[in-house]
């Protein structure tokens, strides 16, 4: 059940237009500091995850690894994405509450 409102939020998101997906965006974004939120799809390499979580830490951005490349681009409109990054604080606020939902 919180699965499917994560991705809804995703997906109000997209529709907002404050979304950014796919690695060389998600990485712009983090960069001018506009990003609040990134999630890395739970398949994506090590490499990527690494990357990801170095670059998230380095910026202090919030970071989750969560469902598939293709949920994340089925939510966003797209095809397939392995990254997305939320440039809504209130939305990215309203995804991390779901995910902290998840894990009690």
């Amino acid at each position: 059940m919180q699965r499917d409102k994560v991705l809804a939020y995703l997906g109000l998101s997209s529709r907002a237009g404050h979304t950014v997906s796919g690695e060389f965006s998600v990485e712009k974004s983090l960069k001018q500091r506009r990003a609040r939120l990134v999630i890395v799809a739970g398949e994506a390499s090590e490499n990527t995850k690494k990357k990801f979580r170095d670059r998230c830490a380095y910026r202090k951005v919030p970071l989750y690894f969560y469902g598939t490349g293709a949920q994340l681009g089925h939510a966003c409109g797209k095809d397939f994405r392995i990254s997305v990054a939320i440039e809504d604080e209130g939305l990215a606020q309203a995804i991390i509450r779901q995910f902290a939902q998840e894990q009690v």
